[in-house]
């Protein structure tokens, strides 16, 4: 399998979804294989070789289905690395599966490492971490690991992402800039659905250190408002550099299949002709749009230029869409 590092400048068109005229920042279109935030938390080390001379092993953890664990796969097939990937457990149905997210970083090399209570035994892990998230067990266990092996925080959340978030972050600030977008009183806001909200924080930071009019919007797609706040405070304890977080009428279960997402998704792909992914942009444009009827309604919704930044993913929808067939067969 021939894999690159090569990331292109990942254009921007304009859309209309339910009546509403947004720009769409096509981050799906970068790269193959490390498509969306991905390749900008991982450009650092797609782009360049320095301090990597020494690493054989890439550790990091998170969601089976993560999209995050196909670009690293990607990453460590690229680099000549072997991928420990640890995670709660492996369901029994996805188990030998080809497709997604996890079916082709197996293919790439992957070992994927259910944590049980031997493993946890074999870490050193005490029984009071036992009892915690995954998240901080494997904080604890990185700190044991050798300088041959490289740690990457779930979903890729640590301070090197900035660098590949703030060339984002430029591309877009130049392209407002070259089309006259920043002329007063027009507004401007750039909405992603969040996971650890890394993307969403660093993008927000550049453009307030810039002194570039961008709001960014997001919404919390793993936990809540507070699990979210909390991610961003690890990464920039600095609140003013925090993105809005929408507030949303309804409730949703982080990968839970929805009906009402899935509608969503072909409203989306039969209006925009686009396919977006199933797990985080059903959220995010549900958000997205409710947020724009009160824009509708509180003030001249033409005065404000909305962005939605497309983060890729659609590997994931390789098993996504199989789930909710066989829940919803009705709609297919």
């Amino acid at each position: 399998m021939k894999i690159t590092a090569a990331l292109s400048v990942s254009p921007i068109e304009k859309i209309s979804v339910a009546g509403h005229k947004i720009y769409i920042k096509r981050d799906d279109l970068l790269n193959t294989h490390f498509s969306g935030n991905k390749a900008r938390k991982f450009a650092y080390y797609l782009q360049n070789n320095q301090d990597l001379d020494s690493i054989t092993h890439l550790v990091s953890y998170g969601s089976i289905q993560a999209n995050s664990l196909y670009s690293l796969a990607a990453l460590a097939y690229l680099k000549g690395w072997q991928l420990d990937y640890y995670v709660n457990r492996i369901p029994s149905w996805l188990k030998g599966s080809t497709l997604g997210n996890y079916g082709q970083a197996v293919a790439l090399g992957a070992n994927i490492i259910e944590l049980d209570d031997a493993l946890l035994d074999s870490m050193n892990i005490n029984s009071k971490v036992k009892t915690e998230n995954l998240d901080s067990i494997m904080t604890l266990f990185s700190k044991s690991l050798s300088n041959n092996n490289l740690f990457i925080p779930e979903g890729g959340r640590h301070s090197l992402a900035q660098i590949g978030i703030n060339t984002l972050a430029q591309e877009i600030s130049d392209y407002c800039l070259n089309h006259g977008l920043f002329s007063h009183p027009n507004k401007i806001q750039i909405m992603l659905p969040s996971g650890t909200g890394t993307t969403a924080l660093f993008l927000q930071t550049w453009f307030k250190e810039n002194n570039i009019s961008i709001e960014v919007l997001t919404c919390p797609c793993v936990g809540d408002d507070s699990y979210l706040q909390q991610q961003f405070y690890q990464l920039n304890t600095n609140k003013s550099h925090w993105p809005t977080i929408l507030k949303s009428n309804k409730k949703f279960h982080f990968a839970k299949l929805e009906k009402s997402h899935y509608q969503l998704w072909q409203q989306l792909l039969q209006e925009t002709k686009i396919e977006f992914d199933l797990l985080y942009d059903p959220i995010g444009w549900q958000y997205l749009l409710e947020y724009m009827e009160t824009l509708s309604i509180e003030e001249n919704k033409n005065s404000t230029t909305i962005f939605y930044l497309h983060q890729g993913g659609l590997v994931g929808n390789q098993t996504m869409l199989p789930r909710y067939k066989r829940k919803y067969p009705e709609m297919f």
